[in-house]
């Protein structure tokens, strides 16, 4: 009847948000745990819990999705993605041949991940806060907890040697990506000799 009339049945509107609701603060905290292979510098996420405020979430399971994939993503930018330029500037890395991103195994083994839902925020459409890029500077503290464990694994490359610990060996530059031939480095690439020798002595 209607589409003999020509009659739309469709509705639309255009919202343009107040400026004031466009700017505010997301929270969150996220607290990881790391495994740092000295021979490799592969670094293997055991677990990850993270807490963040979504407002009021309209969607509780988007907003999950959307929280874990932005900490993978995280992951990608501060462990993983390296990319190489020339003397001009220009990237001259090519695929994932050589530009490695998150796989499967990147995942925590055991990841946890809590919405907290604050009270109504009058000035923001339906209370609700964004979920979809801010979780991913999250990712940071797997950065930090590899540093970390740099840290540690100095110290025990200079217990194996028989030394005392120095302000050298703890202080240090992690590069952000992360990867492993600069886990590897920092950690002491003659740590496979070291160890058998503090056995033997």
């Amino acid at each position: 009847m209607a589409q003999s009339q020509t009659v739309n049945l469709s509705a639309s509107s255009y919202y343009v948000p107040h400026f004031s609701s466009m700017r505010y603060l997301n929270y969150g905290a996220a607290v990881r745990e790391v495994e740092v292979n000295l021979l490799t510098g592969e670094t293997t996420i055991l677990q990850t819990h993270i807490i963040y405020d979504c407002g009021q979430s309209l969607n509780p399971a988007v907003d999950l999705g959307q929280i874990e994939g932005a900490f993978v993503q995280g992951i990608g930018f501060f462990m993983l993605e390296e990319y190489l330029t020339n003397s001009d500037g220009l990237v001259i890395t090519k695929g994932t041949w050589t530009y490695k991103i998150p796989t499967i195994d990147t995942i925590p083994k055991r990841f946890n991940v809590e919405i907290l839902n604050t009270r109504h925020h009058e000035k923001r459409i339906l209370s609700s806060k964004a979920s979809g890029e801010p979780p991913l500077l999250l990712a940071v503290s797997v950065h930090c907890a590899t540093r970390a464990a740099i840290r540690e694994a100095r110290k025990q490359l200079l217990l194996w040697k028989g030394l005392n610990e120095s302000d050298s060996t703890s202080t240090f530059q992690l590069e952000v990506p992360a990867t492993m031939p600069v886990v590897k480095k920092l950690c002491g690439l003659e740590n496979v000799e070291s160890y058998p020798q503090s056995l033997l002595s």
